[in-house]
């Protein structure tokens, strides 16, 4: 498990910064706790200390435990250009990832977009202000004691930018190009963060797809995109390994095509790894059009036939977790979904049923012994594609962050024998 020590010193010397919505822990050198506050220190002293125990993926997936994306930040992007505040969050602190760590979260994921800092015409350096800026927040997520996640993310998901898998499936010209720039990239990343431990991991890259969101060219090029993202992943993890210092032995995540779960147990081929540490990464927001759309008000069993619901329910998410089981974790692949969520509701009956959905699908995770990943974009609103939880820049809750905060935790952290995925299907009541 991951620990960290608060200096005596800094405990005594530390200013603090009032913050009602937030918990701060301090912890010893055991894990237990010897300090809690509702207000978050300005200047905490922490001494990261790597996890040393952790030597199998199911180890590590158990020990990311419920994770928070920090959404909409450095991977948003305008004109062609990432820009961390562009989309609307002001930009991350220190505060956010000690807020983020206190409500109970274990991992973060960083998503970062690297459009308009990387030099095409000097072997594709990285700017360094930008690299330096990922960095930071990482030391933040570090000096917190969580997990953190960075990758290549919004670089192609849809082939509009140099990550065009649909034109590099058919033309061994651009696919070399990709393949040479994905080296370049991923060695310059690496050795940025060569000397940190296990709490980093480098996730390759993410919603690779050619615009169809997997229903597109894919479903009809023989198999061609598919092969050409498993080149991706091995490319990247080539670049990693080789860039020396703790890279040799970092746990890399490496998706599917577009992260859909399906599409990755049917065409995913996990990169040759020396050190056999990938995990296996997909995204869930099954059914999206009420997860993320907001379609529907009502989801599962608990839905009457007065309510707005789909006709997906909790067989869905099960089979799903099922089969990420079967064919990857059952021989010997780690997998986490770096990507879960549901919208807020502007009505009390429609919560409800979002904090069911959220409690299922995160106790099912467990169960299937998978990671979760919430999709935070920072988002105070209620509807389409509002998915905030914690301000990203304060680390204050947003609208009812903490319940759906407390629950996704309970959901991974309680191991209490009566508390399981049945227990939630049946005892979960909805006026």
């Amino acid at each position: 498990m991951t620990k960290h020590i608060l200096s005596a010193l800094a405990l005594l010397a530390a200013a603090f910064v009032p913050n009602a919505n937030a918990q701060f822990s301090a912890y010893d050198s055991d894990g237990k706790v010897i300090f809690t506050s509702q207000e978050t220190p300005a200047y905490v002293d922490f001494t990261y200390n790597p996890p040393t125990s952790i030597s199998t993926p199911a180890e590590m997936v158990t020990a990311m435990g419920m994770g928070w994306n920090l959404g909409n930040n450095l991977d948003a992007h305008a004109n062609g250009v990432s820009n961390e505040t562009c989309w609307g969050n002001k930009a991350c602190t220190q505060a956010t990832m000690n807020a983020v760590k206190a409500a109970g979260f274990k991992t973060v994921r960083i998503p970062v977009t690297w459009l308009g800092h990387v030099d095409a015409s000097n072997n594709y350096k990285i700017d360094d202000a930008w690299l330096n800026r990922v960095a930071e927040v990482v030391s933040f997520a570090e000096n917190a004691g969580l997990f953190a996640i960075i990758n290549i993310h919004h670089d192609g998901a849809d082939s509009k930018h140099w990550l065009d898998i649909k034109n590099a499936a058919t033309t061994a010209a651009t696919n070399t190009t990709v393949k040479e720039q994905l080296t370049s990239m991923w060695t310059q990343i690496a050795n940025k963060f060569a000397d940190k431990g296990d709490f980093l991991i480098f996730e390759t890259l993410n919603e690779i797809h050619d615009g169809g969101w997997g229903w597109g060219a894919n479903r009809s090029d023989g198999g061609a995109q598919y092969a050409t993202l498993n080149e991706w992943n091995q490319v990247a993890v080539n670049a990693i390994r080789a860039a020396g210092g703790n890279n040799a032995t970092r746990w890399i995540g490496v998706p599917g095509y577009v992260c859909n779960p399906d599409l990755t147990v049917e065409n995913l081929v996990v990169p040759t790894d020396p050190a056999g540490k990938v995990l296996v990464a997909v995204h869930d927001y099954d059914p999206y059009k009420y997860t993320l759309e907001a379609e529907y008000n009502a989801w599962g069993h608990l839905a009457t036939s007065s309510d707005n619901a789909p006709s997906e329910n909790e067989s869905q998410i099960t089979s799903t977790f099922s089969k990420l089981k079967t064919t990857f974790i059952d021989k010997g692949y780690g997998v986490y979904i770096g990507e879960i969520g549901c919208v807020h509701r502007d009505n009390d009956r429609a919560e409800a049923f979002r904090k069911y959905y959220l409690e299922y699908v995160c106790k099912a995770a467990k169960t299937y012994g998978i990671a979760p990943i919430f999709w935070d974009n920072g988002s105070t609103g209620a509807g389409r594609e509002c998915s905030g939880l914690i301000n990203h820049s304060t680390g204050d809750f947003i609208n009812n962050g903490k319940d759906i905060i407390d629950i996704m935790v309970n959901a991974i952290e309680n191991t209490d024998a009566s508390y399981t995925l049945e227990s939630v299907y049946n005892n979960t009541k909805i006026q």
